[in-house]
């Protein structure tokens, strides 16, 4: 026994566990840690034999309080029957050391009672950051809209009583998040609103989206709204301007052969406005519902197709389909690829 306790060079224990953790919510879980070996690297915890916990972090956030390390770990709890894990510590050093087990504790989870319209999100905030509605087909518009929260696992967000949904885009973790997400609601919908728990508060707290069918394309994920100084009209003011200056040099020098010179700016301002009235898309092309890359897919086509073009955006299409919803194709997808 004194053998064992001579070879032991890590003391660590659970510092820092929660009275009580909400189903959903971001928690910490702190180690206070001593190593009787000075030169090491760092400290390394393996999880294991725990139930209804999922760790987000990769290695902990640490401070020093004179000879002990403490080290935080964030975790979200499951479902109701939750354990901590049972962890095992070892030095990372240019000797191999004996490594320290504890065992992990069982959790106190609370469940929620939320209505019918909770996202799922559990945040210190959450703030809704931009939106934008388009029709999808003859029942029902599609709202895609940003979200910023603070210490939330904004993954798990979740709406009850649409007919798709789903994540475009995702950055960052837990600390501070943002999700570009879409719904596809009834159109007979005004407002979608929707409710979080705010941790801070201890209360449901609701966001409201105003629905405001908009005809014009999408945009990137990180810019929701139309932007009035986009590549086609800086192109058009460009174009009309050239024309205007053609027209003043014809009408002050009254040199009217110079009109053959409008034909450039005029024409290509007539393509540029006045879309395509169909356009092919291959077969196997996928159709997504969002003009995003990595996007969600509703369709895929059986077969080459002609459907009638409604828009553009850099590297996609917007089309209409023959049952009438509006879906992107990306470029390389249309036959002129």
């Amino acid at each position: 026994m004194s053998s064992l306790f001579a070879n032991k060079v890590i003391y660590f224990n659970y510092e820092e566990v929660p009275d009580r953790v909400i189903k959903g919510a971001v928690f910490s879980v702190t180690f206070k840690t001593l190593s009787t070996i000075r030169k090491y690297q760092k400290v390394r915890y393996k999880f294991s034999h725990y139930r209804g916990i999922k760790i987000l972090d990769a290695s902990p956030a640490r401070t020093k309080k004179g000879k002990y390390y403490y080290d935080t770990f964030h975790m979200i709890a499951t479902r109701k029957n939750a354990k901590l894990p049972t962890v095992k510590a070892s030095l990372i050093a240019p000797y191999k050391y004996p490594s320290t087990v504890i065992q992990g504790e069982k959790l106190n989870v609370i469940t929620l009672n939320p209505k019918e319209d909770f996202s799922n999100v559990i945040a210190n905030t959450l703030e809704l950051i931009d939106y934008k509605t388009t029709s999808f087909d003859a029942t029902h518009n599609i709202v895609i809209f940003v979200l910023k929260a603070h210490n939330s696992y904004l993954k798990s967000i979740h709406f009850n009583n649409v007919y798709k949904q789903g994540i475009e885009s995702y950055k960052g973790y837990y600390r501070t998040t943002k999700v570009t997400y879409f719904v596809v609601i009834d159109k007979k919908i005004e407002n979608f609103t929707f409710s979080y728990f705010n941790l801070q508060n201890n209360k449901f707290e609701k966001l409201s989206i105003p629905i405001i069918v908009d005809d014009d394309s999408v945009s990137t994920q990180t810019d929701l709204k139309p932007k009035n100084q986009s590549h086609e009209q800086i192109k058009i003011y460009i174009a009309a301007t050239l024309a205007a200056v053609i027209i003043a040099f014809i009408v002050w020098r009254r040199k009217y052969f110079y009109a053959i010179l409008l034909i450039f700016p005029l024409g290509y301002i007539a393509y540029i406005v006045v879309p395509d009235k169909d356009v092919c898309i291959k077969k196997g092309a996928n159709i997504y519902l969002l003009p995003v890359s990595n996007g969600t897919i509703f369709e895929v086509t059986q077969s080459q197709l002609h459907l009638t073009k409604e828009g553009s955006v850099t590297n996609f299409v917007k089309v209409k389909l023959q049952n009438d919803k509006i879906g992107w194709v990306k470029n390389e997808d249309t036959c002129a690829y």
